[in-house]
Parts: C-alpha cells; sequence; structure tokens
C-alpha cells in the first residue's frame, strides 16, 4: 500500500497538527510507556499501577476518606470502588463507615499494607534510573506538569 503524503497547505498552523507535535500524544504515550515500566516493578507486590496510586495516597494520609482519595487521584467513585474492594481482599486496606457521618467511608491501612511500604522503596529510584534524567530534572519536570495539569483544569472550570 503507497504511503499517504502528507497534506500541504499555504495555513502555517496545519504543521501543528501532526502527531509527533501534539503534546496530548506527547503526555499519552509516555503514560503508556511509564505504566509499561511500572508494571514488573509493581509485580512483587501484588499490584496494578492503579492500586500502587491508592496505596502512595494512604501511605501518606492513612484514614482519608473515599471521596478525599478520589479528589487526590482525579478518580470518580465509580472507578475508585472496585480498586479499594480489591485492595481490601488483598488485606491492604481497610473500608469503615465514620462513626460521625454514616454516608462517609474512610480508608485505613491494615498491618500489611503498612508493610508493604517498604516494599516499594526503591520503585522511585528504578523509575528515575529508567528514565535517563538527573533527580533535578525529574523534580522539574515533575513540578512543570503539576503546574500545567491545573492551567488545564482552571481553563475547564469555565
Amino acid at each position: 500500500m503507497p504511503r499517504a503524503k502528507p497534506s500541504t497547505t499555504s495555513d502555517p498552523r496545519s504543521q501543528w497538527l501532526q502527531l509527533d507535535r501534539q503534546l496530548c500524544f506527547a503526555l499519552y504515550s509516555s503514560s503508556l510507556a511509564m505504566t509499561k515500566l511500572y508494571k514488573p516493578l509493581l509485580a512483587p507486590l501484588g499490584l496494578t499501577y492503579p492500586q500502587y496510586l491508592v496505596m502512595l495516597v494512604l501511605w501518606e494520609a492513612d484514614g482519608l476518606s473515599v471521596s478525599a482519595l478520589g479528589q487526590r487521584l482525579s478518580l470518580d467513585s465509580g472507578t475508585l470502588t472496585p480498586l479499594l474492594k480489591r485492595l481490601e481482599l488483598l488485606g491492604h486496606i481497610e473500608r469503615r463507615r465514620a462513626t460521625d457521618d454514616e454516608r462517609r467511608v474512610d480508608l485505613f491501612l491494615t498491618s500489611a499494607g503498612r508493610k508493604l511500604r517498604a516494599q516499594a522503596l526503591d520503585i522511585p529510584e528504578r523509575l528515575a534510573c529508567a528514565s535517563g534524567c538527573e533527580l533535578a530534572e525529574l523534580v522539574t519536570l515533575t513540578q512543570r506538569l503539576h503546574e500545567l495539569r491545573a492551567q488545564f483544569a482552571k481553563a475547564t472550570d469555565d
């Protein structure tokens, strides 16, 4: 099959419609590559990448409500509920109704969930090593991506 020729136009904006110039594609394909890299790193822990994200948040703040966790991870309850059920079945977390408000469900690490943190300690370093970047560069990139996400969120709140 012959290769399609790129369309030519006199409009200078047309060059920005090339796939490799799209920020969205660079972020998307980088996210896919990162998730693929995490898979063998998380396998010994028995966690998927989304489960790992939940555990990261709970290692920072045990006793968080499901809604606070959802806000922190930008996930809705329909996505979170199966993740939390699985983590509970694995024995890493416990879900409890709040005593002051039965509508709220709070999440607590079990002893196994707290111990899992020690097994995860080398994951960030291994990921950084795989990136080929200096630590300062990764810190700057991460900060810039947080700023970019906040700017996108602000633009969509209108």
